[in-house]
This record gives structure tokens, C-alpha cells and sequence, in this order.
């Protein structure tokens, strides 16, 4: 018996979904013969006119969404929506509604917490470039490729990563370089030392590399747009975070002798004995570092992270408390001492997310969600690419592309065989002469020295841009509630442009319409008991002042203007006039208005004090038109847009069926 109730109930719920279903595809409106069914209209219903407090009845906005409707069809019917502003408006709309389906919001995600996970740590590490660039030739990255592995086996049998730094690295930090007068600088190799970095500071795959290598290990090759790089971790510890110091410098020049660093070391100690006898640190800094650019603000830095200092700098800060000051110590450019002032560590994921999210998206590894959007619009549309097409092109394109001189149409033959198809329902199909063009217009945009190398790249660009295009043409078609979007946009932007042209300009220019409208329904328009009055304050001390100057003047409204120039000799003294209704000022309503000077009333502001001078009052009446000229603008376009909205509706019939309608009210109270 329980059996057959529940299958009762289910036969039920069943039907009754399904009657729901029936309903909402069901004719509700036609609009100068354009359709509108149930469904259409609730979603708007429940997306506009039930918010909170100002739920409107569904009855009722259906008359507001029916005017709606009509006056987005005059729009369209005036080919409004054709006017290149409107486009051009509509489309940059468009643009930024698209964003978001081009960011792979997980992939994106991890990201933030990846990069907020390594913000928790600074990572000191030395590198060894082997330099090949992104555009090499296969030949040219596989020397590369040999030449960094054989360096990463003759450290792994002994040879010091410092010492292969200095013998192998094409990066010229890491040896020492002598001065050219004239030319260059001096400086001595850091044998590859890059000293302390935190998230950000690198190349996102370097900075991969460092954060997932274990310390005292040397990574396996990572390539960067660089070329090969070996890393070695040298220490992980909690990040410095921000940092902000002062600091006193001797600087020890390129070439510098024993007796010159001796030299150094002792003006450099002397200083800070001075400082600890009691001489003010900023004096100090004045007074001795040879920071010249510093010294004169007492010897501040800019702030920073460990990436913009040397590591010396850091180790220091972190044995430092806020308004320490440092023993002297030497780094690669001479002696310091420092003062530290503040430290600002990272904050909790909440209060950093917003700032990551935005440094993400500007970083490269913001790339890794355009590859993972990439790769869904290939796999969700069926992308095909017809190797032999493509291969049979690369032949026939000569390397005059390599000097940039390639013609598409210089190709014997017409080049109509598909090279790449995206879309499962009427797919687009590109052929190759659309590829060769693609060549002709951005072989300018780098040099290569390997037409391949070139090619490939130039293909993989091509068929990119070209999912891409294809998933942006079709938004629409893809996501309902893009489609609603943009609708609600288009017809948005129509309805605006519109209501200004046929209400809200004209009644603004119709100033025989507006004295018109006004003259009509002057009795509409009645204002309280008015009082003709001048405000005026200045501080306590000067009140006596003030009142005297008030009395002096008989024209008031000259002592405003002279108020207001300055000219009356009190300082911080102002003034202000108008014609005043109960509720209009504070200071009026806490008088008894009758004419002449007010006593003095305690002003908002600390100290001051406020008087006021009523000239006349007027009793209640109806106001005059420059008075009323905001409620009768307003009014009068209340007045154009309900006329306006008659002539539609006698241009374009709108039928209601009232039976839909009976049936979508109380399935809508059942909700």
C-alpha cells in the first residue's frame, strides 16, 4: 500500500512539473506582432521587479514591462540601434562582459594561493645561465640543452657551484668586471649569488624552480625565455616582508686596496661609536654616509622587499626590532649601519587576495589560465588540424620570410585545402591561404633565424586567435545567461538614448511647454511660510566683531560678496543667503523667525558660532516658476513620457492573454 502512495505522489509532482513547464512556454504577450511567452517574462519579472522591499506585484509590472517593450521597438523601428555611437557603445560593454569567460577562474584560484602560500617565505638562491632564446632552432636548443646538463654533472661530481658560475654563466653577474673609463663601471661577481627573492621578483618559472627546489640542492635545467638555468637553493626562511630603514654608508669603490678597506672599516666604526654616545642616528646620516641621495632625508630609504636588497641587508633586519640600530657590516659595496623603522609582514589570505588576484592576472603565469581556457574551447569545439595542409604550406613558403618579405599571393596555386576546422555545428573552416596571409601581416613582428622555428610559432599564434575568435562570436550561443546579458544591455542602451531624445532633452528645450505646463497646474506648486534670510558665521572670540560689521553694512547682499572676497578684515568668517522653508537650515529652524538680527546659535563646527539676519518673510503661496522650475521639469516629463506611451501603444496593439496571465499569478504565489 505505501508503495502505490508514493507512486501516487511521484505521478503527481510529475504532472504538475510538467504543467509548469507547458505554462511558461505559453504565449503571454504580443507586442506589434512580436511574441513574448510566460517563461520570458518571469525571468525578467524575478530579476527586476521583486527586489526586497520594492517587490511590485506581478500584475502590475507586467504593465511597466509592456511599456518596456514598447519603447525599445520604437527604438528599433528608428533604427537607433544602427547609429554608429550606439554600436560602438554596446560593443565595449560586450568587451567587458566577455572577460570573464576567457579566465579560468580555478586555475586562476590556485594561482592566488600559490602565490600567497610562497609570499609566506623568502628564498636565496644562485643561478647558471646557459643563454638560447624561445625562437632557437631545435639544433640550437639541444647544444643548449647538452652544455647545461654537462655543467649540472661536473657540479654533481664536485666542481663548486660558485666556481662553475664564474667558468660557465652567460650571465656577466657572476664574474668580476673590470671598469672602462668612459664606458662602463666596475663591479665584483656575484658568482651567481642572486641573493634573497620572494613571490613575484622572478620569472614565474625560475621563481617555480627556486620555491620547489630543496635547499642545498641544485634544480634540474629550467628553461625561462632566457634561455637554461641551473638554481641552487642556498635558504628558505620567513619572509622579511616590507621593510623601511635608515642607514649611514662608506663605500668601498671597484679595486679597492687592504689599507682602503681598513680605512673604511674604522670610519665606519667611529660613526657608529658616535651614535652610541648618543649622537641622533638622522644626524649622523647627514653628517657621514656617503649615500649622498639619502643622507640628506637622514639617511631613508624607499621601502622594500628582500629582492631590491643584498642579503647582508636582510640578515640584519631580521635580527632587528622596530628603532634598532644595526652594528656596522660590510656587503659587496662597502660598510652600513642601519636604523631599522617598520616591518610589515604579509597579512592573512583575505586582506592579500584582492592585490594577488590583480598581480596574477598581470604576470605571466596569468598565461597558464589562458592555456587551460584555450585547451577547454579546443576539446568543447572539436578543433581539427589537417597536418598534411599545414605541412605542404610550411614547404611552399620560402625564407624570404625570415627577412620579412614573404607575399601570400606570391604562392603558386590557390591554396584552398583546409589547414585547421573549430565548431561542431556549421564549424569554421580556415584554408591556407588564410594561414599565408596570417604570415604576410606578422612576419614583421620579431626576428628568427630558423624558418620552422618560425612558422610553428606563427602557427600556433594563428590557431590560438582563432579558437579564441571563435568561442567570442559565439558567446551568446554558448551561455543563456550571456545572452540575457547583453540583451538587457542592448535594449538598456536603446531605452536610455530614446527617453532622452522624446522626454528628458525636450522637455528641458521646451520652455514654451514647461511656462505652459506650469501656467496649467500653478496651483500644484505651493511653498510653505518662506523666510528671505542671511547666515553668517565666524569663530567665538570674533562674534562681537561680526556683529558690528553686519550692522555696518544696510546691503546685505554685498557683505556676502565682500564676505566671500575676504575683504571684512575676520578671519575664518563665511556667509551664505537664500530663501528658507521650515526644515531648509538648522540654524533657521532653531530661531524664531521674525525679522532683523537672530541671537547667536552654537554652530556644527568646533568653535564657531552662528547669527542670522532675516530681511523678510513671506507667507505661504504658490511658487513662482523659476521656484518651481525642478518639480515642473520633472512633472511635465511624467506628463511627455505618459503621452508619448499612448501613441505606442495605439501604433503597436499589445494583446494580453489573460487566461496565461490567471494561470502565471498563481503558479508565481505557489513559489
Amino acid at each position: 500500500m505505501r508503495k502505490i502512495w508514493f507512486f501516487a505522489i511521484f505521478i503527481f509532482i510529475a504532472a504538475n512539473v510538467h504543467a509548469q513547464k507547458s505554462l511558461l512556454k505559453k504565449e503571454l504577450l504580443n507586442i506589434g506582432g512580436q511574441k513574448i511567452t510566460a517563461g520570458e517574462f518571469l525571468k525578467v519579472y524575478n530579476k527586476n521587479g521583486t527586489e526586497g522591499k520594492d517587490t511590485t506585484s506581478l500584475k502590475d509590472y507586467l504593465q511597466l514591462y509592456i511599456n518596456f517593450r514598447l519603447k525599445v521597438m520604437e527604438a528599433e523601428k528608428l533604427k537607433m540601434d544602427t547609429v554608429p555611437a550606439f554600436i560602438r557603445e554596446l560593443k565595449g560593454y560586450r568587451k567587458q562582459l566577455a572577460r570573464p569567460y576567457f579566465v579560468d577562474e580555478s586555475v586562476t584560484d590556485s594561482l592566488v594561493k600559490e602565490a600567497y602560500d610562497r609570499m609566506q617565505y623568502d628564498v636565496r638562491a644562485s643561478h647558471i645561465l646557459v643563454r638560447v632564446s624561445p625562437d632557437a632552432s631545435p639544433a640550437d636548443t639541444l647544444k643548449a640543452w647538452k652544455k647545461i646538463n654537462k655543467i649540472r654533472s661536473e657540479i654533481a661530481h664536485g666542481l663548486d657551484f660558485g666556481a662553475a658560475a664564474v667558468k660557465y654563466s652567460d650571465d656577466p653577474s657572476a664574474r668580476d668586471q673590470k671598469a672602462i673609463p668612459g664606458k662602463r663601471r666596475g663591479h665584483r661577481g656575484n658568482r651567481g649569488d642572486l641573493g634573497y627573492f620572494t613571490v613575484f621578483n622572478m620569472i614565474y618559472p625560475f621563481e617555480s624552480a627556486a620555491y620547489t627546489t630543496p635547499v642545498g640542492s641544485v634544480s634540474r635545467p629550467v628553461r625561462t625565455r632566457y634561455g637554461y638555468h641551473l638554481i641552487k637553493v642556498t635558504d628558505k626562511k620567513p619572509a622579511m616582508g616590507v621593510a623601511s630603514v635608515e642607514h649611514i654608508f662608506v663605500a668601498l669603490k671597484p679595486g679597492f686596496t687592504p689599507a682602503d678597506s681598513v680605512a673604511k672599516a674604522k670610519k665606519i666604526q667611529n660613526i657608529y661609536q658616535k651614535i652610541k654616545g648618543g649622537m641622533p642616528f638622522e644626524e649622523a646620516a647627514k653628517k657621514y654616509s656617503e649615500d649622498r641621495g639619502s643622507a640628506n632625508n637622514g639617511g631613508k630609504l624607499p621601502q622594500f622587499t628582500s629582492g631590491r636588497i643584498v642579503p647582508q641587508f636582510v640578515a640584519q633586519i631580521d635580527r632587528l626590532k622596530p628603532g634598532e640600530i644595526s652594528k656596522p657590516f660590510q656587503t659587496i659595496y662597502g660598510f652600513h649601519i642601519i636604523k631599522l623603522l617598520s616591518k610589515k609582514q604579509p597579512g592573512n589570505f583575505a586582506r592579500e587576495q584582492a592585490s594577488l588576484k590583480e598581480r596574477v592576472a598581470r604576470d605571466q603565469r596569468a598565461e597558464k589560465s589562458k592555456e587551460a581556457v584555450l585547451a577547454k574551447i579546443k576539446k568543447d569545439h572539436d578543433l581539427r588540424i589537417y597536418q598534411d595542409a599545414k605541412e605542404a604550406l610550411f614547404q611552399a613558403v620560402d625564407s624570404s620570410v625570415l627577412a620579412g618579405k614573404f607575399k601570400a599571393d606570391s604562392l603558386p596555386g590557390t591554396w584552398n585545402h583546409a589547414i585547421m576546422e573549430i565548431g561542431k555545428k556549421n564549424p569554421k573552416v580556415y584554408v591556407q591561404k588564410d594561414f599565408a596571409r596570417y604570415i604576410q601581416q606578422h612576419q614583421h613582428e620579431k626576428s628568427y633565424q630558423n624558418k620552422s622555428v618560425m612558422l610553428n610559432h606563427l602557427f600556433k599564434q594563428f590557431v590560438n586567435g582563432n579558437c579564441l575568435h571563435y568561442e567570442n562570436a559565439h558567446l551568446e550561443d554558448f551561455y543563456p545567461d550571456f545572452k540575457a546579458l547583453m540583451d538587457e544591455y542592448h535594449d538598456g542602451i536603446l531605452l536610455f538614448n530614446l527617453m532622452d531624445k522624446m522626454v528628458w532633452t525636450k522637455a528641458m528645450k521646451d520652455t514654451t511647454g514647461l511656462q505652459n505646463f506650469y501656467q496649467a497646474h500653478r496651483q500644484k506648486y505651493h511653498h510653505g511660510t518662506e523666510a528671505k534670510a542671511f547666515i553668517f558665521s565666524c569663530p567665538k572670540q570674533d562674534l562681537n566683531q561680526m556683529l558690528a560689521v553686519i550692522n555696518q553694512y544696510k546691503d546685505k547682499q554685498q557683505l556676502i560678496k565682500d564676505v566671500r572676497k575676504q575683504k571684512v578684515g575676520i578671519k575664518g568668517m563665511e556667509a551664505d543667503s537664500g530663501l528658507f522653508q521650515k526644515g531648509d537650515s538648522r540654524v533657521l529652524d532653531s530661531i524664531r523667525w521674525k525679522t532683523g538680527l537672530s541671537k547667536p546659535v552654537p554652530s556644527e563646527v568646533e568653535n564657531k558660532v552662528d547669527v542670522v539676519f532675516i530681511q523678510k518673510i513671506v507667507p505661504p503661496g504658490i511658487m513662482s516658476f523659476e521656484q518651481a522650475r525642478g518639480l515642473v521639469t520633472s512633472d511635465y516629463q511624467d506628463y511627455l513620457e505618459k503621452a508619448w506611451v499612448q501613441q505606442l501603444r495605439k501604433k503597436y496593439p499589445v494583446k494580453v492573454n489573460r487566461k496565461v496571465l490567471d494561470k502565471l499569478i498563481k503558479y508565481q504565489d505557489k513559489i
